[in-house]
């Protein structure tokens, strides 16, 4: 199995940023225990600030790889052209965030790629992407 981690914009900063929202785990370092976790997947991670980035890697992968899980960051809230992206491939889409949204301000409880992806994880720490990638694993052992 293939899956993709998508990080969007200030995920970068991660470890350094609000730690006291985020944590102060890189990604980076999270990954690696991610993929010790799970060995007998493929596991990639892909991170861009940048819009058009981030719908370029769902269409590179979303027509062959088992699984995405998405942190589109702030795109969350205001993104209709990766809600369509999403919408637009063949492979499944779980958004995960790391802070519970509905928790932060009003801007934050609204999704615009929910409708599109297969479900939405918020509020576990960095344990969400765990979260994501098992609700991927299950999705697909029931296919």
């Amino acid at each position: 199995m293939n899956f993709l981690i998508i990080n969007g914009p200030n995920l970068n900063l991660l470890g350094i940023r609000e730690k006291s929202i985020y944590g102060e785990i890189s990604f980076e370092t999270y990954f690696e225990q991610l993929q010790v976790l799970y060995s007998k997947i493929k596991l990639e991670y892909y991170q861009s600030n940048i819009e058009g980035e981030l719908i370029n890697e769902i269409h590179r992968v979303g027509f062959s790889y088992d699984g995405i899980v998405l942190n589109a960051g702030a795109y969350t809230h205001t993104s209709l052209a990766l809600a369509d992206a999403i919408s637009a491939v063949n492979t499944p889409v779980v958004e995960v965030h790391i802070s519970n949204v509905h928790k932060r301000e009003l801007v934050r409880h609204s999704t615009m790629i929910g409708k599109a992806c297969l479900g939405t994880i918020s509020g576990f720490g960095m344990d969400s992407y765990r979260l994501g990638i098992e609700g991927l694993l299950n999705y697909c052992d029931k296919r």
